[in-house]
């Protein structure tokens, strides 16, 4: 008896589930627009995404222009969202954003946009692609949104974003610096100096330079010698004005030491050839 009623409760689920999946598959075929529509948004706030998707998909174009329209697409972007296809829906969103530009839900679209490139940045290490994307557009939503409820996120997401870039800048700078690529170091971290300006790791750069600057000129043929010492004590005295109570003070002071010898030295050796060409 129990084997019996096992088999009826299966043999009813499975007619359930064949009975769900024969609606939809008949709402895919169906040309009854309205029909099609209230489903779609059943299925939506049903949370399931993917029917939704393809059913707006089919209507979307016969309601352009009606008042359904903003409401459906901004659906269907979210659908992609949902089912974490980000690329294509911050696509959806950004094109919302960009055609109606007095809708009421723009402003969420524009954000979506961002926030779903931002949900494709990667880790610091890969490339940043998105990350600049995602940049770029919290950016444009800050400006456009000034009074926008979601500024402060944005702003945060903005920071968060821009502290991986400088990582990653960073981690290079010090990547050169240990494979001895001291001028592909030097540039590096110089670059970050302009590229993150409010960073809390300036002091770190400013000693790497002051480093990199230093075994450069260390191991640079001899007519260029000069020139990348005095890059190294602009670099050496900038250090010791602004991070006078550093750790790293000692050892930069010595560079700093070293460093107006070998200027010392290498200018008094260019005045005895002057001396010698003039006298010969």
């Amino acid at each position: 008896m129990l084997k019996k009623n096992l088999i009826l409760l299966f043999c009813l689920g499975c007619i359930l589930l064949t009975s769900c999946k024969s609606e939809y598959e008949k709402l895919r075929a169906s040309n009854d627009v309205e029909l099609v529509y209230k489903k779609a948004l059943e299925y939506y706030n049903k949370k399931d995404y993917y029917k939704a998707q393809n059913l707006i998909e089919q209507i979307l174009g016969r309601y352009r222009g009606k008042k359904e329209a903003e409401d459906l697409y901004v659906k269907y972007a979210y659908t992609h969202y949902y089912q974490g296809n980000y690329i294509l829906a911050s696509s959806y969103f950004q094109n919302f954003a960009n055609t109606y530009i007095t809708s009421s839900l723009r402003e969420e679209a524009a954000f979506m946009s961002a926030y779903s490139n931002y949900l494709q940045s990667p880790d610091y290490k890969l490339d940043q692609t998105y990350t600049l994307k995602a940049i770029s557009e919290l950016e444009v939503f800050v400006n456009t949104f000034p009074k926008s409820e979601r500024l402060k996120e944005s702003n945060k997401l903005i920071d968060e974003l821009r502290a991986k870039l400088e990582k990653k800048a960073f981690e290079e700078g010090l990547l050169y610096y240990n494979l001895k690529q001291y001028q592909s170091a030097s540039i590096t971290f110089n670059n970050m100096l302009k590229d993150f300006p409010d960073s809390d790791n300036i002091e770190q750069i400013r000693y790497y330079i002051v480093k990199a600057n230093y075994t450069l000129a260390e191991n640079s043929i001899y007519s260029k010698k000069l020139d990348r010492y005095q890059e190294t004590l602009v670099a050496a005295e900038l250090f010791k004005s602004k991070f006078f109570k550093s750790k790293d003070l000692k050892e930069v002071n010595s560079i700093l030491k070293q460093t107006k010898e070998n200027i010392k030295k290498l200018e008094n050796d260019g005045h005895q050839d002057k001396g010698a060409g003039n006298r010969s």
